[in-house]
């Protein structure tokens, strides 16, 4: 027989308290299976943030600086100085509109609108004629960013080819690169990128059932009609995917401006990109131009945010 602890001892009995209870042997044998089928990526998982998060922590670090390339011995932590001085330099506000201008013009509207109606076009068309123009599409956007500037810059320029033809046809000519730079480069940019939706909208359009347009068909559906109510919202998926890929590819386009113009004349064909590149390597200021790409990947964010809401908004 046991006696209570005498009062004022001091010594309270507590219940002992709840264990976790051990992990079944069917968990432990999934959390093995899934180690084992981790293994195999765990080295491109590691490159990864070796190679690409990596730089992109680094980079985003140095906006935060004020490094520059030369002329500097230590760099420094400012915090936003960097970007309260972009939003406040009228060079910077006018790349941003620019690129939002060469975004819509060439990707939402030129190469999107394109790219489906050559898509629509080819399906009606012979086996030759799709073979030829599928080539030729192909062609312009298989050439390297910079070799297609050339072709644009000659096909442009004041002695270049559209003036020849103007001339022929007795039509006036200009200096298409100097009076409308930008309209000059969102074409250039359709001209090499609507072959990637061209492709996409072909391969959605190749999914819709034949039973259903026939049938529209046969209802007395006309083809602007059968177009709006049937395969615009059938592929509706990839009109969101070909729209988010080009916008993310048009907003980093440098190379093909950069041969054409180089953001000129002045700065009226100035995209971030481009602007990014001046403040960085030709002034010098790493820590401002890093701040400015980093914008525009925000913008960029913003973009895929946007697709990708409507993506998940079904039919």
């Amino acid at each position: 027989m046991t006696s209570a602890p005498p009062a004022g001892s001091g010594v309270v009995k507590t219940a002992p308290g709840p264990t976790a209870p051990p992990l079944p042997a069917g968990g432990r044998r999934d959390v093995r299976r899934a180690l084992t089928r981790a293994l195999p990526v765990s080295p491109a998982v590691v490159l990864l943030l070796l190679f690409l998060a990596g730089p992109i922590a680094y980079c985003a670090y140095i906006a935060f600086t004020d490094l520059q390339l030369t002329g500097q011995a230590e760099s420094s932590f400012i915090g936003f100085d960097n970007f309260r001085a972009a939003f406040k330099d009228d060079a910077f506000l006018n790349a941003v509109w620019l690129t939002l201008v060469f975004t819509v013009l060439s990707s939402l509207i030129g190469q999107n609108t394109l790219g489906l109606t050559l898509a629509v076009l080819m399906q009606r068309a012979s086996k030759p004629v799709r073979t030829v123009t599928g080539g030729i599409v192909v062609a312009a956007w298989v050439l390297p960013e910079v070799v297609a500037g050339f072709l644009l810059y000659a096909f442009f320029r004041r002695e270049g080819t559209l003036n020849a033809v103007l001339d022929w046809l007795h039509l006036p000519s200009q200096n298409w690169l100097f009076t409308l730079p930008i309209l000059a480069v969102s074409f250039a940019n359709v001209w090499r990128g609507t072959a990637f939706s061209m492709l996409v909208y072909s391969a959605a359009l190749n999914e819709i059932p034949k039973e259903i347009t026939e049938a529209a068909e046969v209802d007395g559906a006309g083809g602007w009609r059968r177009m709006w109510h049937i395969t615009l919202p059938m592929i509706r998926r990839s009109i969101g995917t070909n729209l988010m890929l080009n916008t993310l590819q048009t907003l980093s386009v440098f190379g093909l401006i950069w041969v054409m113009t180089r953001g000129g004349p002045g700065n009226r064909s100035q995209t971030l990109p481009l602007f990014m590149y001046e403040q960085a390597f030709q002034k010098s200021m790493i820590g401002y131009g890093t701040a400015v790409a980093l914008l525009l990947l925000v913008v960029g964010s913003l973009f895929s945010l946007v697709y990708m809401r409507l993506l998940r908004t079904e039919v």
